[in-house]
């Protein structure tokens, strides 16, 4: 069965639900500048564990962060775990380009 993904700006997060399904599969939290897209927080409930769920939530919150063109601060464990898994968006990741001069 599909996953389907929503941004709901209002609630600052990502909504997943199974096709057709009103309840929550999962969500992910973040914070957005005009810059940058922070993932904090994603919780998928224990029903829907395994189902693609977390991974539908990733991908398309971060092919939106690609479209926006947002850098992405994976603060979330399970952001930066899948991210380190799929190459294909590690060049979303914000790096500080801050230095520190004597």
């Amino acid at each position: 069965m599909a996953v389907e993904v929503k941004d709901i700006p209002e609630a600052k997060r990502y909504e997943a639900r199974q096709e057709g399904e009103s309840e929550l599969a999962g969500i992910a939290e973040y914070i957005r500048t005009a810059e940058l897209i922070a993932f904090v927080h994603t919780e998928v409930p224990p029903k829907y564990e395994g189902k693609g769920v977390g991974a539908a939530l990733a991908r398309a919150s971060l092919d939106e962060a690609r479209a926006a063109n947002l850098r992405v601060l994976a603060i979330c464990p399970f952001y930066t775990g899948w991210i380190a898994r799929h190459p294909e968006y590690q060049d979303l990741l914000y790096q500080s380009r801050s230095k520190v001069t004597d």
